[in-house]
């Protein structure tokens, strides 16, 4: 498989992940594995900085596939064949048809600069 192959993958896993997370039969424990793989996913803060050579995407090879792996084990099976086919629909040619989805991240990152800002001026 390729890597743009391995990376669209990874992408309909995370997005499946989250629509497992909003499903309401989904065990609570594998929701805060949802939760936390997620919020890694979408963190600009990685646990190395990626300007380190080499190492700096190390974490985002190994730990990010790991996360992904982990919480997929702990939800049922059925639960998550059904929000992969949900996120099948939803992330089409490695570009999401709903970008409307990204306005909390959006939001909670202006927010952040706002309170930056304020604090500074």
């Amino acid at each position: 498989m390729k890597l743009k192959e391995k990376i669209i993958e990874i992408e309909k896993k995370t997005a499946a992940l989250f629509l497992a997370l909003k499903n309401p039969e989904t065990p609570w424990y594998a929701k805060i594995f949802a939760g936390i793989t997620i919020a890694y996913a979408l963190s600009p803060v990685d646990l190395i900085p990626d300007f380190i050579p080499l190492l700096g995407y190390l974490d985002d090879l190994i730990i990010l596939p790991l996360l992904l792996t982990l919480s997929i084990k702990l939800i049922p099976r059925s639960i998550y064949n059904a929000c992969l086919i949900k996120a099948d629909a939803i992330w089409k040619d490695g570009k999401p048809s709903k970008w409307y989805f990204a306005i909390p991240i959006i939001l909670i990152w202006l927010i952040i600069i706002y309170f930056i800002v304020k604090h500074f001026i």
